[in-house]
This record gives structure tokens, sequence and C-alpha cells, in this order.
């Protein structure tokens, strides 16, 4: 047997940052973009792209402030930047319309991507991306803009936290997601994290992206609004035992979806937060059918 090549590594740009994305080869079968989530890295994927890459022309980027790509000075790491890389990165690499896979933040992102561009997007898969539950009682601007720069303040003094060795650091991503198998955390450590100058390592995400979208990022009207100009087939998937577990109000998150085509929501057993590394069989067993449909 051939062994597969192993994915290559690219850059391009957007906003004048220089962001990075695995490519894993297969130009002639339709185009696949894979979406971390916040404080992830593109290597996220590993498992799912190679069980998928034999359908499709996998790629999955390192979004800004993350991986390896740049950090970026000065930004709020806002949803709607993130968007803009998107859509950067389907234009520069010429995929749509494209099929997407995206997690947590990435699904947010991917969501008001698809809602601005649904000419580009064949089919939308969300892995517990669909936002924050509404607060109980929204806060004054003054609150929001002195809680935003209050956060900002502290995170300014704040190190970027460092381990003696690597094995510390999968210790760290172990505790974080009890779900990862030992060599799931290390391989997502080693891809996650940078050697210091005196031997420690750290997490290779910016510290700033804790900052959130900032305080006037899209509200929920809005945001939902996008979700009513997608036309492609969606599919909505949470963990079990997760703590973004959003069961009881799945109606009302399909019910924004006015124009697609169609729009599910499957909950998977026994995974939490990170689906597709807790569950990956079922998880791509459930994503092929529906990217195959």
């Amino acid at each position: 047997m051939v062994a597969k090549a192993a994915p290559t590594s690219h850059s391009y740009f957007s906003q004048r940052l220089r962001l990075h994305y695995l490519d894993w080869g297969n130009e002639q079968a339709p185009p696949l973009l894979l979406v971390h989530g916040n404080r992830d890295h593109c290597h996220n994927w590993d498992w799912v792209a190679e069980r998928l890459r034999d359908e499709h022309h996998v790629l999955a980027p390192d979004l800004r402030g993350h991986g390896d790509s740049q950090w970026t000075l000065g930004s709020t790491y806002s949803s709607v930047e993130y968007v803009y890389d998107i859509a950067q990165l389907v234009r520069q690499t010429a995929l749509a319309p494209v099929r997407i896979v995206a997690h947590s933040l990435g699904g947010n992102v991917c969501l008001k991507y698809a809602g601005t561009y649904p000419e580009l997007v064949s089919r939308l898969v969300v892995i517990e991306g669909y936002g924050p539950p509404l607060p109980e009682a929204e806060p004054t601007p003054q609150q929001r803009l002195r809680e935003w720069i209050d956060a900002g303040r502290a995170l300014s003094g704040r190190e970027p936290r460092r381990y003696g060795s690597i094995e510390q650091a999968v210790e760290r991503m172990q505790a974080a997601n009890q779900h990862l198998s030992p060599d799931q955390a290390r391989h997502l450590t080693v891809h996650g994290a940078d050697q210091n100058e005196d031997g420690t390592y750290s997490w290779k995400f910016d510290n700033y992206t804790h900052l959130g979208p900032g305080p006037y990022d899209m509200p929920p009207e809005e945001r939902w609004a996008l979700w009513g100009e997608i036309t492609c087939p969606v599919l909505l998937i949470s963990g079990s035992e997760s703590w973004a577990q959003r069961d009881g109000d799945v109606d009302a998150l399909c019910s924004h979806f006015r124009r697609a085509a169609s729009v599910r929501h499957e909950t998977i057993e026994g995974a939490g937060h990170w689906v597709h590394h807790d569950q990956l069989e079922r998880f791509v067993e459930l994503v092929s059918e529906f990217l195959a449909a």
C-alpha cells in the first residue's frame, strides 16, 4: 500500500496578516473547509481529515491569533474579523462552492460567512457554534464598555503560562478534556505549543483571544438574520455531555434558518464540547452521510 502524502502547509494574507492553513491534497475532489474553535488550531482536525480526504479536497486553517497564524496587535479578535479571514481564504484558494465543517468559535464564524455569501457554501456542519445563551439582563452600554476595558487591563499584565516540559502541557490538555485519549492529548499539545527560549513550553494562541469579540460584536438579532440568509443544507451537532449543550432550545435554533434547504440537529452521546475528538467514528459517519446526500 502506498502511504498517503502528509498535508502541506501554506500561507495567505488577510488584513496584512500572514495566516496559515493545511492542504490535504486531492484537488479534483469537492472542497471541504475544516474550521477550529477558540484557542485550538488546524491540527485539531487531523483525525477527521484523514478519514475525509479520499472523498474531499480538505483545507484546515489556523484562525488569526491561533496555531501558526500571526497574532494581530490592536485587534479585538471579533467574529467579523474571522469572517473576513475565511472570506479571503475561500477567495484566494478558489474553493467556492465549498462545504464547511466548523467547531465552536469556528461554527459561529462560518454561520456568519454562509449567511453573507450563501451562494458560496454548498453544505454546512456546525458543532456547538451557535453563540452563547442570551443573558438574563442586557448590560447597559456603560457596563459593557467598562467590563471590556477592565478585562483588557487585567489581561495586559498576564504572562503566557509556561510548562516545564511537554509532558506537563499534555497533562493540562488532558485535564481540559477528559474524553481525550493520551495519544490525542499529546498530538494536540505537540502541534499547539511552542518551546520558549528558556526551554519551557507555552501555547501558541494569543492570550488576547481571551477578551472575546469585544463590547460591540454583532448582536443576536443580526446574527440570526444572517442565519436566515443561508440557503444550503445545515447540520447542527451537539455533545450530550458538553457544557455548551443546547437541546433545550434546539427548535428555536433551527427556526432561524428560514431559507436553508434543510436543517437538523443531532446530539452525539458520550461526547463533550469537542465532539469530533470524543466520538470520532460516530461523528465521521454522521458528517460523511450528510456531505454525501
